[in-house]
């Protein structure tokens, strides 16, 4: 049986360069896996990490991601005033009312379920002891365990960098994954895009905040 798949649709693929884990010298890196957990990712910079005190930061998303973000709305709003400007006096059956409602709806749909999403907060909070990617920090909850992207600093083994090389219908670009490695083996993405550079300094300087090491499978 054909099995589908959003990815598939789009005609995007993935490559990985092979990762030799021994370099980093410790056992738990032979355990996980140096494939990205996450698949896809963005060509630009999604997210910058900033200090919010000395025991707090967070990824705060980028100005090009909020605009990113935002073109399904500013569309939606755009074809909203187009269509009252051109159409607000005009008589017009039905069908030819309710179409351009469905698609300004669409879009304002999309737009907003995308700036929802990518402004969710991601957060490292000494003071609570927590690492948690949502709008429920663990003080919201009456079990921690509920939340699903929430794990406790001191669970927190490294942290891993690995790419991943996208094609689609409409090109390819690089994007790279900086994910947290837990006692147990387990992974969680934190960020996932397309800028090494900031994403190796964020890493540096996250790493230097939990006082874990940076796992740089990435060679570039």
């Amino acid at each position: 049986m054909k099995t589908f798949s959003l990815r598939k649709i789009l005609g995007i693929t993935r490559e990985q360069t092979p990762i030799d884990p021994v370099r980093f010298g410790d056992p738990l890196a032979l355990q996980i896996q140096w494939t990205p957990a996450t698949r896809g990712g963005r060509s630009f910079r999604t997210h910058k990490l900033v200090q919010i005190d000395i025991s707090r930061v967070e990824f705060k998303p980028a100005i090009l991601a909020k605009v990113f973000f935002s073109i399904f709305i500013l569309i939606g709003l755009g074809l909203m005033v187009a269509f009252w400007a051109t159409n607000a006096t005009a008589p017009h059956s039905m069908a030819e009312t309710l179409m351009p409602i469905l698609i300004v709806g669409a879009f304002l749909i999309i737009g907003i379920v995308l700036f929802y999403a990518g402004t969710s907060p991601i957060v490292f909070d000494k003071g609570m002891g927590y690492f948690w990617k949502g709008r429920k920090s663990p003080q919201d909850v009456v079990e921690v365990a509920s939340l699903k992207k929430c794990v406790p600093l001191d669970q927190i083994h490294a942290l891993q960098l690995v790419s991943e090389y996208v094609r689609t219908g409409k090109g390819s670009f690089y994007s790279y994954e900086l994910n947290l490695v837990m006692e147990d083996a387990r992974r969680m993405t934190v960020i996932d895009h397309g800028d090494l550079p900031k994403l190796r300094a964020d890493a540096k300087n996250l790493a230097e905040f939990l006082g874990r090491p940076v796992w740089d499978a990435i060679n570039r």
